[in-house]
């Protein structure tokens, strides 16, 4: 509980520092608070010889400064962010390296501040997640908590940066820990409340966009709600395809360093903001304006179209920054072009085409993300009208239905299964079933002292077989494990020579002589299978060690018999 609440201050924080970095790249790079919401196309006052071009220079500008930054020290800060987290999470017990914060808040700022137009809230999920898992491997909680720990950091930085904090605790549930379980819930729940409190207390008690308030005058309307529903179920489908199309086209034309990328990228995405500078960062102003009904309907036709090709195009030079403020943008365009139809059609049974806006934001992000929860209660604490929950939640269950028809993935899953990774996948059990780790535990290792100097512990753990050795404190009572890859990194930049094993020693998740085989395959695989210690039943002592070898071999041979008494 204290640790969480801890994530929580940090992360909501952390989305102050974040918001003031965006603030002030995009006054430097632009002359503006925020290009998007100008009229016309004036001129960066900072280079006012430059005209309306300055938006040419300016993704490149940011990319030369994100793109070696990202490259060198944190190549996860790459892209929308939430797909690494949730692999984290599935499949590494939750670790994320320390220093992705620093530089996802760098990268994304001076990508938004430079005109890449990708939203906010990939970034600081990234943030506060890579803050809860410093903080658990401070800590050295079992790996089971640490998942945790990252899902509070998610909630605080959607909670504090959108003032939204249910939909802060339902996009961590939802979409990162994939788990409702009750404690988790409530450890959640107190870090999304803790970071909307400093939040609030620093960007004010009010909704991230200031939209009117909207209701629902006729019956029929619902019908109309519904179609968009299937509509904007489609659309989202269709900007993940295009994005990852893109993405890929990028990836054939590039032949050169990695780190230019962005900047040469750039080029591109400047031309594209040359002729429609309403795309120019996140662009909330364009999302409200275009739910007041100030655009006409090919505008918002246009405005829809073009976010889809500027988001991608950020995405694929390398560009670090969020697709959900863009699925809500291309939701509000959608919306109000189909609301502004409808009433032109049928003025007299149609509603005002506002609603329809609203609709269409949470319709559009269910149909990439498909996370039907988190689409409901976000637009709900953005309108807080409740007469516009049933219509918004018929759209959206919809909306989730034509995504799932028509796509496997979504716009997050897609990026991890294009690595060949799925999350999603349960391996099966059924011939494991009744099998204890006790059946199959090996011998314990040899074991590593915690104040074994490093330098001398690596050559131990490079002759491992499995490069992990589990570590002992001087009472001989169990502290964690260390590996190799770890003590690698640790000693490779020549300043940790008096270091010792417990500077490295992580608390994987605990197994017992009890727990079953198949229980135990979750600890192994996120470990990669390298091997986990086995526990007494008060997870003190260290009596066992159980190794993927040792599964395969059970599935191969089955359980140890044994050994039945002697007769006479």
């Amino acid at each position: 509980m204290a640790m969480a609440l801890l994530v929580g201050a940090v992360a909501g924080l952390g989305a102050i520092v974040f918001r003031w970095l965006i603030k002030t790249f995009t006054s430097l790079l632009s002359g503006h608070a925020d290009y998007s919401a100008v009229t016309g196309h004036p001129a960066n006052p900072h280079v006012p010889w430059l005209g309306p071009w300055f938006v040419l220079a300016a993704p490149v500008l940011a990319g030369l400064a994100y793109g070696p930054l990202v490259q060198r020290f944190a190549r996860e800060a790459r892209g929308h962010g939430v797909p690494e987290v949730m692999y984290a999470v599935a499949r590494r017990g939750g670790r994320i390296a320390p220093q992705v914060a620093i530089v996802k808040s760098l990268a994304s700022a001076l990508c938004i501040g430079g005109g890449g137009s990708v939203g906010r809230e990939g970034p600081i999920v990234q943030i506060g997640s890579a803050f809860g898992s410093t903080l658990g491997r401070v800590v050295k909680v079992a790996e089971d908590r640490m998942r945790v720990l990252v899902a509070c950091g998610a909630a605080g930085g959607i909670a504090a940066t959108f003032n939204a904090p249910l939909a802060g605790v339902f996009f961590a549930m939802e979409l990162i820990l994939r788990d409702f379980t009750a404690e988790s819930f409530g450890m959640v729940v107190l870090a999304s409340v803790t970071a909307s409190v400093i939040g609030r207390a620093a960007f004010g008690n009010t909704p991230f966009l200031h939209l009117p308030p909207f209701t629902v005058h006729n019956l029929a309307d619902y019908l109309l709600f519904a179609l968009l529903g299937v509509i904007a179920g489609a659309v989202g489908v269709a900007f993940t395809r295009i994005l990852y199309w893109i993405e890929d086209a990028c990836d054939f034309a590039w032949r050169w360093p990695e780190w230019a990328r962005p900047a040469v990228g750039g080029l591109l995405l400047g031309g594209l903001l040359l002729v429609l500078p309403q795309m120019y960062g996140v662009g909330y102003p364009v999302l409200e304006n275009a739910v007041a009904g100030k655009y006409v309907i090919g505008f918002l036709l246009v405005l829809l179209v073009g976010k889809i090709v500027a988001t991608s195009l950020t995405i694929g030079i390398g560009g670090s920054g969020g697709v959900f403020a863009p699925s809500l943008f291309m939701g509000a365009m959608l919306g109000s072009a189909f609301g502004a139809t409808a009433h032109d059609l049928a003025p007299g049974i149609t509603g005002q085409p506002g609603a329809y806006a609203l609709i269409g934001m949470g319709a559009v992000f269910a149909g990439a993300a498909r996370a039907p929860i988190t689409a409901v209660i976000i637009m709900f604490e953005l309108t807080g009208e409740y007469s516009i929950i049933l219509p918004l939640m018929a759209a959206i269950v919809l909306a989730t239905g034509i995504s799932r028809a028509l796509s496997k993935d979504t716009i997050y899953t897609l990026k991890l299964r294009r690595r060949g990774i799925d999350i999603d996948h349960t391996p099966a059990t059924a011939p494991l079933a009744g099998i204890t780790v006790g059946t199959v535990m090996e011998p314990v290792p040899a074991t590593l002292d915690e104040n074994l100097p490093l330098a001398k512990a690596a050559g131990a753990l490079a002759r491992s077989p499995h490069g992990v050795l589990p570590v002992l404190a001087a009472d001989g009572s169990y502290l964690g494990c260390a590996t190799a890859r770890t003590a690698a990194e640790t000693l490779a930049d020549g300043t940790h020579n008096t270091t010792t094993v417990a500077a490295i020693t992580h608390l994987p998740k605990p197994v017992t002589t009890g727990t079953g085989v198949a229980d135990a395959l979750d600890a192994l695989v996120a470990t990669d299978g390298a091997g986990v210690p086995v526990l007494d039943e008060d997870r003190t002592r260290l009596i066992g060690w159980v190794t993927h070898q040792a599964v395969l071999t059970v599935l191969h041979n089955g359980p140890k018999q044994a050994p039945q008494p002697a007769h006479t």
